[in-house]
């Protein structure tokens, strides 16, 4: 981790203060109690554990001044709903609320990166198609192209869908007299209404859970974890992470 003399979002990361887990309590105390002033000294108290969790996404190609702004709103949704009943330590929690701000973050702004072997194939088998065009007076066929600059046919298909613009599923394919069909009308759907009726029960059913059952049932099924790293991470015993476990889930059965 470096918390050498790195700028990163303008704050020198040699002189973020670290706070002991007595005074982390005593300011989560108040900042529950609407101190605002305590807030903000958790906050930067707790800049070092944003550092530390964005070390995992180093040479993914993103900014890390992005990645330090986007751990930040984790922090503080942290912050906002941690309660010192959970028994847990602030950081056991804190730190998936983190990963998951960035880890949306970059699934949804991040566009798909293409290498640049593959943009320039792209770029030779647009150019080739061009000047088959014309002598042909036709539009020529993959295979055609890919003989032209001799590439695979697999290859120049891989690298053309590659550098293809994605396109909207409310991109209008026709319009007259004012009625607009978009590119989603033409795609089928095989809900039906019991389908939407299930899906509103199951999630009215999680909602009634409590914090901790959430919590459980989010690191198993989401995230995959195991019922002992489960209760490492939580703080509780693996009997315990068991009978909440099976205590949530019969709930929600019993609700649905």
């Amino acid at each position: 981790m470096y918390y050498g003399k790195v700028e990163i979002s303008g704050i020198d990361t040699s002189k973020l203060k670290v706070l002991t887990e007595a005074e982390k309590t005593e300011l989560l105390k108040r900042t529950a109690k609407g101190d605002e002033k305590a807030r903000e000294t958790l906050i930067k108290g707790n800049l070092r554990l944003v550092l530390s969790v964005i070390q995992r996404f180093t040479g993914r190609g993103e900014a890390p001044d992005d990645l330090f702004q986007v751990g930040c709103i984790g922090l503080m949704k942290a912050i906002d709903n941690f309660s010192l009943e959970f028994g847990v330590k602030f950081s056991t929690y804190a730190v998936p609320m983190i990963l998951g701000e960035i880890k949306r973050y970059i699934r949804d702004s991040g566009q798909l990166r293409v290498s640049r072997s593959l943009r320039d194939l792209a770029y030779r088998a647009m150019q080739a198609k061009e000047q088959l065009l014309n002598e042909k007076k036709r539009e020529p066929t993959i295979e055609e192209i890919a003989a032209h600059i001799d590439s695979k046919r697999e290859d120049v298909v891989i690298a053309l869908e590659a550098v293809t613009e994605p396109v909207s599923l409310y991109e209008p394919v026709f319009s007259e007299g004012g009625d607009t069909i978009y590119v989603m009308d033409q795609i089928g759907d095989k809900n039906d209404d019991n389908n939407w009726l299930e899906e509103i029960a199951l999630k009215e059913a999680i909602a009634s859970l409590g914090n901790r059952e959430k919590r459980i049932l989010s690191l198993r099924f989401f995230q995959g974890k195991t019922q002992v790293e489960v209760a490492n991470e939580i703080g509780i015993s693996q009997a315990q992470v068991s009978r909440l476990e099976k205590g949530a889930l019969n709930k929600i059965k019993g609700q649905i």
